[in-house]
Order: C-alpha cells, then structure tokens, then sequence
C-alpha cells in the first residue's frame, strides 16, 4: 500500500527493486494472479496452434515459469513495478513473455528445438479438446489482427492494455525478454485500433473453458477390442469370485443399469415439490425450503424433465460447474422447485434438494447447449437463503430473491454515503444488477441491499450462484451491515472481497480490532481483520489489513486459509507490516485483538512490547516473526 507520504508493506511478500527472488515468493505471486497470467501467455502465442494447443501451451508456460531457487539476477525496474509492487510477480510475468515469444518462433532445420517449441507434456486432456468461450465479431476481428502482428508487437499490444504498463516499462520488459528492438515493436503494436477493454473478454481467458470430444469413430475403432476384452476379463472375474450362495462386492444392491424406484421419481416433473405462498409466513423455518415456485414455465413439463435430467447426466453439451465442496450427483429424490422461467434470452429452473441449489439453463432459441450451476447451501438461514443469481449478461445479473424480501437496492461500497440505487422487482425477480467484481483498478464494488421484516442487509457477488453476507464486529457478535457507519467500516476494504471470489464462500466479515498511533506522529492506523466462512465449514480464507490515514484502500498485511484466526473459536490475531513514515523512515508496526497482551518480533526484526502494539525501527524488506502472549497466559502467532 502506498499513499503520497507513507508505504506499507508486508514482511513476508515484498522484496526492494534490485533483491533477489525467492521461489517462494515468485509461486506466491504466480499463484495469486495465475488467471491473468495465462490469459497473457495464451494472448501473446500465435493463433495458428489449434486453440486446444494454445490453452494447454500457456498453462503450461506459466506453470514453467517459476525459478528454480533464489533469482540472483537484478530486478530492472520494469521488474519492481509488478502487479501491486511486487517483483515476485513481475519476475514470473518477465518469464511468462520470454518463454512465450520463444514459443511462437519457427522451428529450425538444425539444432534442437527449445522446449517452450514442442507440444507441453503437461497438463495434457485426453478425448476432449477444450477451448475458451466464443466471443462476438469484436473478439475476432481483434484476434484476426494481433495474429498479424510479430510476437514482439502482440506482447507489447498485451503488456499496454492487460498489464496497463507505460511504454517506457513495456519496453524494459520486452528487453529483458531478449526482443531485439522494442521500439520497433511498439510501432508495430500502434496499428492495433481495438479498444484495450477486448483483452479481458472471455474468448481469451484460458481458464474458462468449453470442452467437446475428439474423432470420435477413430477412438471407438482404436478402443473397441481392448473394451470388449476388459469386459470379458471383469466379468469372469467376478464370477470366479463370488462364492456358491454368497454376495459380490456391492452386496444385495440392484447392478448399475437397474431402475431404482426412488431415482426415477426424482425425474418425474409431477412429483417436484411445491409449496403455497403462504408457507413462509406460519413456517418455523426460514430458508429456501419454504419459498414457493414462481416463474411462467412452472408448468412447462418438458422443461422441468429437461432440467431434472441434465442434473442426475449431464450429457457432453452441458457447462458444469459446483462450488467448492459441492457433490454433483443428481437428486435422490424430488426436489423442491423455486423457479421457472425466461431471462436474459435463456429458459431457467431453479432447484433445491434440501442442500444444495441447482441452476439449469438453455437458449430460449437457437444454439443448443444447456449450463447447470450446483451450490451448497445447507442451513442457510433467513439471510443465506434471501437470493438466487438467475442470470448473468454483459457484467449485469439478475437475482431471484426470498419471498419475504420487501425491497432491493445497489449499493455502491466504496461510497458509503450515496443513496442506493433502487432495482425493480417483478415476480420476485429483480432488474439488472451491475457486477464488475474483480477488474482491475478496483473503483466500484456494488452490492445488493435487502430489506425485510427484520431489518436491512447487505449481499455481495462473488461469482458464484448464491451472494455472500456482509456483516461487520467481534467474531460471536456480528451484525448485517445496514447503517453508514458499518459501510465505513467496509469502504477501505472492499475491493479485497476479490481474494474471496469463487471459493464457495457464504459471508464475510469485517473487524476493526485496533487502532495504533503512528510514530513520528503520522496519525493513527486501523488493523482490520476479515474473514470469510464457507458452506463446506473448510477453507475459510482470513485477511489481515492495514489502513493507514488518507490512504483510499487498506493494504492486506496477512493472508491465511483455514485457520481459526478472527473466529468464533479463536477470535484472537496478530498481524504485522512494514511501514513508511512520512520523513522516510521504515518501521515494522504490529497489532493484536484485545485478548493480546503483549507482542514480541525476532528474526530480521528484534523488539518487544507490553502492550498489543509494537512500534519499531527496521530496516526496508526486513522480515520478521511475531508472537503473541494472550492474557489467559496462551499464545498466537503473526497472521502470515
């Protein structure tokens, strides 16, 4: 985090322009921002490899791309100016190009080719070929022209518009990647008219991908006889082993192809169940057992067949995807429907089993293919359970909301003080909803108001198919984020709900646990910790950050995930970062919860307080280890 008198920087991820790179850090960085760093490599690769061969090549390259151990080689400032400052990043993305631009060369007649030349052994998918999602005619024309370019203009066209570097970086990094004339290869590069925003479409992300099967008569000619005699074998085999009267392995249970009475009414359209649309209001229950069906193809029952039958076997034209944590079996019995209906050009149904939700889609005309989307969401409660993402379209979605919500509203969290924008409501289904999570720079963050008969809450949109809840305070007591002051308290952190994006994730929260004078009399700091809980109870991902005065964004001084830090079972943390002062001086700044009664740093920092604040003198890039003694006479160590 920097500001235009003060830096903060975290003792375990930063290294200062001209240091040597770890391996630890340079996966750190390679893992953090894998997506955009295969989205360049597949970019800058020539479009005449088959685009199968493009996705593996450049998860391949990236994968490639970490040093072997301690990079000794100056980092040029190009290098230093990585993605947030981090020159771990900048040092794989450095690798990235080079080995990309390698790969793009012809191969020649002597000598061995280089190994970024040859097809990636790894990762490889067999009978399928995989490729991103089509995009429209603006897409294609875009990669109809960068495929006209040299390697060296196509990276310097990416490097400008996805990576956002001036010219006088690109070509420091075109040169560190052994291009004999960065100049020339801007100028070429200027040619280019498309917008820079195309690069972020879906047609080049490597990782959102569609997949189809290869020839398929070659592979049954080639796969038959060797079928056929496994079947014998296992057959007979299993007859040698059963005994006289006795059971094979499955026991009593029906063989694979049996119709199974309860699998069967899981398929039948008639048996779904239906609830009135009273039940919420005299149930016990609040969730999404009893919200009532609703939609104008409740009664279609093919449609509902179609859904039901996608979702026991989806078939090779169907998207799948399930939150982490997720079973992709079908229903074992009837579920419960919520809505059927037209948005967006696509027919939706919406199911639920009991604790998981089920999302199928279609075109309403035209292309064939369907998606089926899977989420967990057992026991949701009254504000787990109060929407559903219907759709998503050009950066807008559309939710299903809970039939006790009375109204809905966008609100942006990085302006805490403006008026929520009102959104429609028709038949529980609200208007388009703004999502831009996740681009880069972060200005926005909007999140989706709700108000009922107990109060107003706040959902954010993580990309998946249920919005996650805010709330904000001390682990055990937490509240819904429904005034001004707890969307202050939001506002520095909100872009850091991106490290919480498609994790399964089913709230987060924030705590302000300290606040801590700044020496040289810079004002006082905030720590805030924020955690985000799952619907599989595993994986919880915890940020430690720091906001120092004036600063617009709070800095993620520690990050974690699956530890009990900053919840209900162990409320206490300790986090620290390196910190400059507005006269230039570096100090290493740690803070613990209230539980905290003293804290101690060792290793490139020495010192000790008696108090859950430590202030001391330090070297810039020093690290150092934190430890904590809690007033029961426990211990916790620094968040890293």
């Amino acid at each position: 985090m920097q500001s235009q008198d003060a830096a903060a920087q975290s003792p375990a991820l930063s290294s200062p322009a001209g240091q040597a790179v770890d391996v630890e850090q340079a996966e750190a960085a390679l893992v953090e921002h894998y997506p955009r760093l295969v989205r360049l490599a597949y970019l800058v690769l020539p479009s005449r490899m088959s685009r199968t061969r493009r996705v593996l090549t450049a998860h391949a390259l990236v994968q490639r791309a970490l040093p072997r151990g301690r990079s000794d080689a100056p980092l040029i400032p190009a290098q230093s100016a990585g993605r947030d400052g981090d020159p771990g990043y900048a040092l794989v993305r450095l690798q990235v190009v080079r080995s990309a631009l390698e790969a793009g060369l012809p191969l020649r007649r002597r000598g061995l080719p280089k190994r970024s030349q040859l097809p990636p052994l790894l990762p490889q998918v067999w009978g399928l070929t995989v490729f991103p999602r089509p995009g429209g005619a603006d897409e294609l024309a875009l990669d109809q022209r960068l495929s006209a370019l040299s390697g060296s203009a196509r990276a310097a066209h990416v490097l400008r518009g996805l990576e956002r570097l001036p010219d006088t970086d690109v070509r420091r990094v075109l040169d560190g990647a052994g291009v004999a004339d960065p100049d020339a290869a801007l100028a070429e590069a200027d040619g280019i008219p498309d917008p820079y925003r195309l690069l972020e479409s879906p047609e080049f992300d490597p990782c959102a991908l569609q997949a189809r099967p290869t020839d398929l008569l070659r592979r049954r000619r080639h796969l038959k006889a060797g079928v056929v005699g496994a079947a014998a074998l296992a057959v007979c085999g299993a007859l040698l082993s059963l005994p006289g009267d006795g059971w094979g392995a499955d026991g009593p249970a029906a063989p694979p192809y049996a119709r199974n009475p309860a699998a069967q009414a899981a398929l039948d359209p008639a048996k779904l169940t239906r609830v009135p649309d009273s039940a919420w209001r005299t149930s016990e229950r609040t969730d999404f057992s009893v919200w009532p069906a609703r939609g104008p193809l409740t009664g279609d029952r093919a449609l509902l067949r179609r859904a039901l039958a996608v979702w026991a076997r989806p078939g090779e034209g169907v998207t799948s995807s399930a939150t982490p944590g997720t079973p992709t079996g079908g229903p074992a019995g009837p579920p419960h429907l919520l809505y059927a209906g037209t948005v967006d050009a696509a027919r939706v149904v919406v199911l639920y089993d009991g604790w998981r939700l089920a999302r199928y889609a279609e075109p309403e005309e035209g292309a064939r293919g369907a998606a089926l989307d899977l989420a967990r969401v057992d026991r949701a409660g009254r504000a787990g359970a109060s929407a559903v993402v219907l759709s998503r379209s050009d950066g807008n979605v559309r939710f299903l909301l809970a039939p006790w919500v009375r109204e809905a509203g966008e609100r942006d969290l990085r302006e805490p003080d403006d008026d929520a924008r009102e959104l429609p409501l028709e038949d529980g289904v609200t208007g388009p909803f703004v999502s831009e999570q996740g681009r880069e720079p972060c200005t926005t963050w909007n999140t989706l108001e709700l108000t009922d008969g107990t109060g107003t809450r706040l959902l954010t949109d993580l990309g998946e198919l249920v919005p996650a809840r805010l709330t904000t305070g001390r682990p055990g007591e937490v509240k819904d984020v429904s005034g001004e002051k707890a969307r202050r308290t939001w506002q520095p952190y909100a872009c850091s709900l991106a490290a919480m994006r498609s994790a399964g994730v089913r709230g987060v929260n924030a705590w302000a646990y300290a606040e801590q004078p700044l020496p040289d009399g810079d004002g006082r700091a905030r720590w805030l910790c924020t955690r985000g809980e799952t619907w599989r109870g595993t994986g919880a991902r915890v940020l430690a950050q720091f906001h120092s005065p004036g600063a617009r964004y709070g800095a993620v001084a520690a990050r974690a995930e699956d530890v009990p830090a900053c919840g209900t079972r162990q409320p206490d943390v300790l986090a620290g970062v390196l910190w400059k002062s507005a006269g230039g001086t570096w100090y290493l700044l740690a803070a613990g919860s209230e539980g905290v009664e003293s804290v101690e740093a060792t290793g490139g920092v020495e010192g000790r307080a008696k108090d859950r604040l430590l202030s001391v003198r330090a070297e810039k890039g020093a690290r150092a280890d934190l430890e904590g003694t809690l007033e029961d006479g426990g211990s916790v160590g620094g968040l890293r």
